[in-house]
């Protein structure tokens, strides 16, 4: 199974400083760090892998506001980008195979949610190592706890393509799926083997089944689509950013 697989949470417009931002980003890194072994180091992400293997830093505070203090990790007036590496690479040098994730935060920009996207591997060891639920469930709780996301979801990018034609964060389940307590109330009556549990206080994580879930798998499909129904009928399942309304006379 090649479904590419990732993991995100977005959250709406929220200024934050460089030292709020590098804050949470320290939380989020040293949480990820004791979820698998293959998050214990990071580099810099860049175009070359040679190179990319030579800016390993540590994900401390201090870190990241010297990073944040750079323009190429600022976003205009407000807001902050960060993108990293975890360093493992295939025997040719030329795939990469173990973490990548990118971060915006800090940002009051109305069309496009702050978030922290993580990227799995398509195949190989590095996604056998990485995709199981004690993994995912600690990736999904070092997101919550570090960014305080309204909606998160870790899914394969096929899934998320079956069940919803925008692809907008917020509109669709994958198989995990976090919503905030102020987002809305999660229902407690759902199918087997679906399970619903707390994240501290901030919210509910909803997990699919014990298993990876994957589109090429018509059973997974329609639980995916029993459990969505039932959220869209609470209104669980919405854009994270609405959409600016259209200038008159305009496309």
């Amino acid at each position: 199974m090649n479904e590419s697989y990732y993991a995100a949470a977005y959250w709406g417009r929220r200024p934050e400083s460089a030292q709020e931002c590098a804050r949470r980003a320290e939380t989020f890194f040293r949480m990820l760090s004791a979820c698998h072994p293959d998050y214990a180091r990071w580099y810099e992400k860049h175009n070359s892998v040679k190179r990319a293997l030579q800016l390993q830093f540590e994900p401390t505070y201090d870190t990241f506001v010297r990073f944040f203090s750079k323009k190429k990790h600022q976003e205009g007036r407000d807001g902050f980008m960060f993108g990293a590496w975890t360093g493992h690479v295939r025997v040719n040098q030329t795939n990469r195979e173990g973490g990548m994730v990118t971060f915006h935060c800090g940002s009051l920009a109305e069309v496009a949610p702050n978030n922290l996207l993580l990227y799995y591997p398509s195949e190989g060891p590095g996604r056998d190592r990485l995709l199981t639920l004690p993994v995912l469930t600690g990736v999904m709780r070092a997101m919550v706890r570090a960014w305080e996301p309204d909606w998160a979801v870790a899914a394969s990018d096929d899934f998320r393509d079956a069940l919803s034609q925008t692809g907008r964060a917020g509109t669709f389940v994958g198989w995990l799926t976090y919503f905030s307590r102020q987002w809305g109330e999660v229902p407690a009556a759902l199918p087997e083997p679906v399970r619903v549990e707390p994240v501290e206080d901030k919210g509910s994580l909803v997990v699919l089944g014990p298993e990876p879930i994957f589109a090429a798998h018509p059973e997974h499909l329609a639980l995916g689509r029993r459990v969505q129904q039932s959220f869209e009928e609470r209104g669980l399942l919405r854009p994270v950013v609405e959409q600016p309304p259209r200038a008159p006379g305009g496309t």
